[in-house]
């Protein structure tokens, strides 16, 4: 039986791998040990480990690494005490394999770890790039450390190879986020309000901001234009999900605080959502905004337009359905006026999506069944 460790340290990150950690428990010849770290055990933003427990699913250990510092020094900390912590956890707990996703800055130290302790690592979205963002960095240093490599699209599959990578272990299999879509089931309207206990109303707006990591002090400038916007656009309510924990996340978070508080009719503010109830309030919002990666990956899948703000997911290969805006509060507004015309309307719904068939999750764990037993020329010898 081999050990495969599924390392998830964010509530969005585990809303994606949720479907590859249930379809690899149920392969006899693998042991899944799920490790739930950084955010996912901190307070502030949620405590979201909670969410993984609550599907069912056994974590194997908690590691906490998260420092309390806001800014760069709290991310080297983090990083730092990443490093330390699960180059102990490998050395203690032999891992065949580690599966790991996308581009946060925890995730490569635990890869770091890792590729010292010679395990090797599976990756899932590499290839992107989010010019606006140190993940960009980070994403493909992860890459050059990965032996497997899983991309959301047949462009970024190329690029990986471009990075030196075997194009016999780099295997285009589509968007996690998408395949959600297509095979959750998800809350009626009327059952999202009373699980959050608040009223969306007829026209409401899915809210996420985090820093743009690559722009310095540009975070509070940026979020005070959003709440300006959303202070402006009166006729709709807003859903908000508190930002990650990036340089400048616990900041913007205290900034949410103090605005939703004072427009509590209005505004309903929450550390996460879960991914249920987050693809549910998706569904029946008019529009996505903020500029995280679920507005450029699972809007476009649901037919929900985005409002993309600043340089954050630049680079990234984009659906007919979103629209890319300045970070001030006019831009913001045009752009929202602009999602709700009929003529955009009916082009999100003729709009071809590049990110796969929606079983993204069974292709992944058949390749990582087919590389674990040595077969074919991606085998791993162990």
């Amino acid at each position: 039986m081999k050990n495969i460790c599924v390392l998830t340290a964010t509530r969005a990150e585990y809303g994606l791998l949720k479907n590859v950690i249930l379809k690899l428990r149920r392969e006899p010849e693998f042991h899944v040990n799920v490790i739930a770290t950084g955010m996912h055990l901190d307070r502030d933003f949620g405590e979201t480990y909670r969410e993984i427990e609550e599907d069912g699913i056994q974590i194997t250990a908690r590691i906490p690494i998260l420092s309390k510092k806001d800014g760069s020094v709290g991310m080297s900390e983090t990083m730092a005490e990443a490093l330390v912590r699960f180059g102990l956890f490998f050395a203690e707990n032999r891992q065949d394999l580690l599966v790991v996703l996308g581009d946060r800055y925890e995730t490569m130290a635990v890869c770091i770890a890792a590729m010292n302790a010679q395990i090797p690592i599976a990756h899932i979205h590499g290839g992107e790039v989010t010019e606006g963002a140190i993940d960009d960095a980070i994403r493909h240093s992860i890459t050059k450390m990965s032996f497997l490599h899983f991309t959301s699209t047949e462009v970024y599959r190329r690029r990986v190879i471009q990075l030196g990578e075997d194009p016999g272990r780099v295997f285009f299999v589509g968007a996690l986020g998408v395949e959600n879509i297509l095979s959750q089931k998800l809350l009626e309207k009327a059952d999202l309000e009373k699980a959050i206990q608040f009223t969306l109303g007829a026209r409401y707006c899915l809210v996420t901001f985090h820093p743009v990591t690559l722009e310095k002090d540009s975070a509070m400038e940026q979020i005070r234009e959003l709440f300006q916007a959303m202070d402006e656009m009166t006729e709709y309510h807003y859903l908000i999900t508190k930002s990650n924990a990036d340089a400048g996340g616990r900041l913007i978070n205290e900034c949410l605080e103090e605005f939703a508080s004072e427009r509590k009719e209005r505004i309903y503010l929450t550390e996460s959502l879960g991914m249920i109830r987050y693809l549910s309030a998706m569904k029946y919002c008019s529009m996505v905004i903020g500029n995280s990666s679920s507005g450029i990956l699972e809007a476009p899948a649901m037919g929900v337009p985005t409002i993309n703000i600043g340089d954050r997911q630049r680079g990234r290969i984009q659906a007919d359905s979103i629209i890319n805006c300045q970070p001030d509060c006019g831009s913001i507004k045009e752009a929202m006026r602009r999602a709700e015309t009929n003529e955009f309307r009916e082009t999100v719904r003729k709009q071809i999506l590049p990110f796969g068939d929606g079983d993204t999750s069974g292709s992944i764990v058949s390749r990582i069944k087919e590389c674990m037993s040595g077969k074919g020329e991606a085998g791993i010898d162990l």
